[in-house]
């Protein structure tokens, strides 16, 4: 497994380990609670005590970030998976439809796909409001056309494929070919780009904390925290740095894994 990886793609596997301990449990690592404040210890720098330091309400750093990690990443997979499911039925039908049907789809995913994600993101949390359930939504549906594509691609070229053509002349029906033939041939390669996707939502939910339009303080997300160090920055640069790298660190893990993966599957 290692060596297919490679070094890099096994780094980053342990990283995203990591990542998926801090969602499934952050009381487990997190040395503090992440809403417990202490005035007292505000504005405290990175010390044993306190190895991310605290903010400026006394409150330990390592462990918002540790429960930010829930937050964050749980908000990208929730909304990677309305995305990749609302692309799978539109690519499908746009795949196995009819022409009429086809065109139709394929002309609005078109206009979408044209549109920058996190443009489409702020343009439907403007029309269903901030807040963390609006983010997950937003940037699922602003995501979907591009898996949309993908998905009639593969599609496309799965159902133009000899054992596919084999099965038919066979006389296998049209349910079966697809339950045996289509579909795990059009889903399973989609996993690496899943992976990239994943990486790439939880750098746009934080984009929507940070302005403001996601999660709100002192709710322990990622792009939360940054915009409230934004305000301390020069005085307590460590409100920002610990959960920008936390986003850094957690995109390009999921992005070098999906990359390593897609190229295994290729090979």
């Amino acid at each position: 497994m290692v060596r297919r990886l490679g070094l890099s793609g096994a780094v980053s596997l342990a990283v995203v380990a990591l990542i998926l301990v801090a969602v499934a449990a952050p009381g487990l690592v997190a040395p503090a609670s992440p809403l417990e404040i202490s005035p007292v210890d505000a504005f405290q720098s990175p010390s044993l005590s306190h190895l991310f330091g605290t903010d400026e309400s006394g409150r330990d750093v390592l462990s918002r970030v540790l429960h930010g990690a829930r937050l964050s990443a749980g908000i990208g997979l929730a909304a990677t998976g309305i995305g990749v499911g609302l692309g799978l039925v539109l690519g499908f039908c746009s795949g196995l439809g009819p022409r009429f049907l086809d065109a139709a789809i394929t002309r609005v995913v078109e206009v979408l796909y044209a549109l920058p994600t996190l443009v489409m993101a702020l343009l439907f949390v403007a029309v269903i409001g901030p807040g963390p359930g609006s983010s997950i939504l937003a940037i699922g549906l602003a995501t979907a056309p591009g898996y949309a594509r993908m998905v009639r691609s593969r599609v496309r070229q799965v159902s133009g494929s000899d054992f596919v053509a084999y099965a038919r002349h066979e006389g296998v029906g049209p349910v079966r070919v697809f339950a045996r033939h289509t579909l795990p041939n059009t889903v399973w390669p989609l996993a690496a780009m899943i992976t990239l996707g994943i990486g790439q939502a939880i750098v746009w939910v934080s984009a929507l904390s940070f302005l403001g339009l996601g999660a709100s303080p002192p709710s322990p997300e990622w792009g939360s925290m940054l915009n409230a160090g934004r305000v301390y920055l020069l005085n307590a640069p460590w409100m920002t740095l610990f959960p920008g790298l936390a986003i850094v660190v957690t995109a390009t893990a999921l992005t070098v894994l999906g990359r390593r993966m897609s190229k295994g599957s290729a090979a």
